[in-house]
């Protein structure tokens, strides 16, 4: 997601940053093409002014204008206040003070509610919870066969009865169950509706009265922009919003509902869904979603991923080679194929300071084949070049390109950030302070 606004941000700095001392009309220059790249980007225009107001004011300081590297400072202003617009801090679920903890989901039709539900329940089972699904959607056809079908597939259980049972009545008699089954979390699928519809709404606040849930988390779809703020405003107008998921952002290259939603209508952004499998739903961190746009990667949440999907010795070895930035490109072909297992690779490279920047030239869900030409680069060089890639010269990347397949440019690209990438590690190691605009060279 915000792909394009990334690439669009990266140059702006990267172009003023070449300046060195700043002029105030260069800061207003600057600012005016972030303005456009956010407008771009489908941003709310509100949130644009507001933004572009407070980056102004810290931006022209005394202080900034006469540092040394004023763009640097700049560039920590703009990740300040993305980070502050996406909701500042994580927004967890709350638990009641008695299970179990309900969850009632909300949203249009087609949003994704039903395996969003899904992938929520997989969530919390992960995380140790005995949940059970309610199939309260009586209006779509064949929306309670498919919960039942994901919760085969998750092997969780879903509540259910024959129509024409009303969602009212479903939802009471499926708590009741949940608390025979001594299930810790419920989630209640309901009909997608619009939100001008009175009646299909009256029946939402019916089924919220009954369930009186701990959460009303909206599910909307990232990919209809500005609608999707516009319907979040008015389903908290009408019952009273604790949270949202945001759907499709794997798909949506301006991303401008996820960078609207949270100041236009107050209510914080608890997932994410970045795919269709059912693990595919994140948590939302505001700064690590701040840091990815602009392309200074997200150790923690890959972190987060390796150790889900390695054992906890590969884990430990692949963190403790990043902290100490002794990874080679050795241990890189290593842990290529245990990568895969996180996902999609470009959302994982999005995720790795110096690698970010070529993640959007990787498609989304990379196969095998693209896996082995990466490897078949590495595979060419001797091991004395894996371990020491800096003694790579001209007639050298020549070879490894002729014996990988490749160009030399592919060779020289991949040298380059892995370079990067562990000079950023080394910074880490030493306890240096990264600078901004290390990520923009």
């Amino acid at each position: 997601m915000l792909d394009l606004l990334s690439q669009r941000l990266g140059n702006i700095f990267k172009k003023f940053g070449n300046k060195g001392r700043l002029t105030e009309k260069d800061i207003d220059e600057a600012l005016r093409e972030v303005r456009l790249a956010l407008l771009e980007a489908d941003v709310n225009l509100k949130v644009v002014k507001d933004f572009i107001a407070h980056v102004r004011e810290q931006a022209i300081t005394t202080e900034v204008m006469q540092s040394l590297s004023p763009m640097q400072q700049i560039v920590k202003i703009v990740n300040g206040e993305l980070t502050s617009i996406l909701g500042a801090e994580q927004q967890k679920l709350n638990h009641a003070n008695q299970s179990p903890t309900t969850i009632m989901l909300v949203g249009l039709q087609g949003s994704g509610k039903t395996t969003t539900s899904a992938k929520l329940a997989v969530h919390l089972k992960n995380s140790g919870h005995r949940c059970l699904l309610i199939a309260a959607d009586t209006h779509r056809p064949a929306a309670i066969e498919q919960l039942v079908t994901l919760g085969k597939q998750i092997n969780i259980p879903v509540y259910q009865e024959k129509l024409p049972a009303s969602p009212v009545s479903i939802t009471k008699h499926g708590l009741e169950y949940a608390r025979e089954i001594a299930a810790t979390w419920v989630i209640v699928d309901t009909a997608g509706r619009l939100q001008i519809d009175e009646e299909m709404m009256k029946e939402l606040i019916d089924i919220k009265e009954q369930l009186q849930p701990t959460e009303t988390l909206l599910v909307v779809d990232a990919m209809t922009g500005q609608t999707a703020v516009n319907v979040a405003d008015e389903f908290n107008k009408k019952v009273d919003l604790t949270g949202l998921i945001l759907t499709k952002l794997d798909g949506d290259a301006r991303g401008g509902a996820a960078l609207s939603i949270k100041s236009v209508t107050g209510v914080p952004v608890k997932f994410v869904g970045i795919g269709e499998k059912s693990d595919a739903l994140e948590p939302f961190h505001p700064e690590r979603m701040a840091s990815r746009i602009l392309g200074m990667g997200d150790m923690l949440t890959f972190i987060e991923k390796a150790e889900a999907s390695f054992d906890k010795d590969k884990a430990a070895k692949l963190q403790k080679k990043m902290e100490t930035a002794t990874f080679d490109l050795e241990d890189f072909m290593e842990q290529l194929q245990q990568m895969k297992k996180m996902g999609p690779l470009n959302q994982i490279m999005d995720m790795i300071p110096g690698l970010s920047k070529i993640s959007a030239k990787v498609p989304e869900g990379v196969d095998d084949s693209q896996v082995k030409r990466i490897e078949a680069i590495i595979l060419s060089m001797t091991p004395e070049e894996r371990h020491n890639p800096q003694i790579i010269d001209g007639s050298r990347r020549r070879r490894i390109a002729r014996g990988s397949g490749r160009t030399p440019q592919d060779v020289n690209q991949l040298l380059n950030q892995f370079r990067m990438t562990q000079k950023m590690f080394k910074q880490m190691q030493s306890g240096k302070k990264i600078s901004p605009m290390s990520f923009f060279r």
